[in-house]
């Protein structure tokens, strides 16, 4: 094994520890990870990234539920129309895109270019998420007596799974504001409620996209999977014994490094 892999594997550790440690943001990793530790193309890094956030969420989700903080209706509310169209999305808009999109001041702008430079661009506001402490709702409700605003819902679920599908990254970051407002629920529910709309989105959107378009290697990518997961463990195992808002604020400032890196890497480095 060379020592490129050995460093994708560590990533994909520190993946499920950030998660552990931190709940949340770690997956958003991924994809860098893949991309430039394993060097997949951008479809398969998305795609694989998805698999990843939904099992790493899958697991996050069980958590949450242990300790009552999923409200099942509004996940399903929420999540169908991001599952419609992170589905949509992975089956038969990434297998068209064409490798060279247009030419830009003299520079051909390239399907990895877009999706890596939206990805760049998802990864600061998710950073600005970590950066800024959550804020208990103190009016939480009952699923039975929400009025949902059901036509801001399906704009936001089409939106964000079109950017999840695109850019292969959970967009919890997104997802537990539009949950806290248009569904006036408490920010833990809120956050144990957008881990399952992420699973069903990022796994569904996977299997009826990626697993029918693309040959997967399956060996390679249960074992990053796992290695994550285990990290999950770790993560929560160590969390009683560090700052969490000190270590969101850390992670928050390291992925504005990343995002910082991908647009270096795709849109510089490239140009030389």
């Amino acid at each position: 094994m060379e020592i490129i892999e050995v460093l994708g594997f560590c990533a994909a550790l520190l993946i499920g520890l950030t998660l552990g440690l931190i709940g949340g943001g770690g997956s958003i990793l991924a994809v860098p990870a893949l991309a430039y530790l394993f060097l997949l193309d951008e479809k398969l890094a998305t795609g694989y990234s998805l698999f990843v956030v939904g099992c790493s969420a899958l697991v996050g989700g069980f958590k949450q539920f242990q300790k009552g903080n999923v409200d099942f209706k509004t996940a399903l509310i929420f999540g169908l129309p991001a599952i419609v169209s992170v589905s949509l999305v992975r089956s038969f808009l990434i297998p068209i895109i064409p490798d060279e999109l247009f030419v830009f001041n003299g520079t051909t702008i390239t399907r990895r270019m877009a999706m890596f430079g939206l990805f760049a661009l998802v990864m600061i506001p998710a950073a600005f998420a970590m950066l800024k402490s959550p804020k208990s709702n103190s009016t939480t409700s009952n699923s039975k007596d929400v009025q949902y605003h059901y036509l801001l819902i399906l704009v936001e679920g089409l939106v964000i799974g079109a950017i999840t599908g695109i850019v292969g990254a959970g967009g919890g970051f997104l997802i537990i504001p539009a949950l806290v407002l248009l569904a006036k629920i408490d920010i833990k529910k809120a956050i144990g409620t957008s881990l399952v709309i992420v699973t069903l989105k990022s796994l569904i959107g996977f299997f009826l996209g990626d697993a029918f378009t693309m040959e997967i290697d399956w060996g390679f990518l249960l074992v990053f999977t796992a290695i994550a997961i285990v990290g999950i463990f770790v993560g929560t195992f160590l969390n009683s014994l560090f700052d969490g808002r000190k270590l969101r604020k850390g992670f928050g400032y390291f992925i504005l490094l990343m995002a910082g890196f991908i647009f270096y890497m795709e849109f510089i480095a490239s140009a030389t």
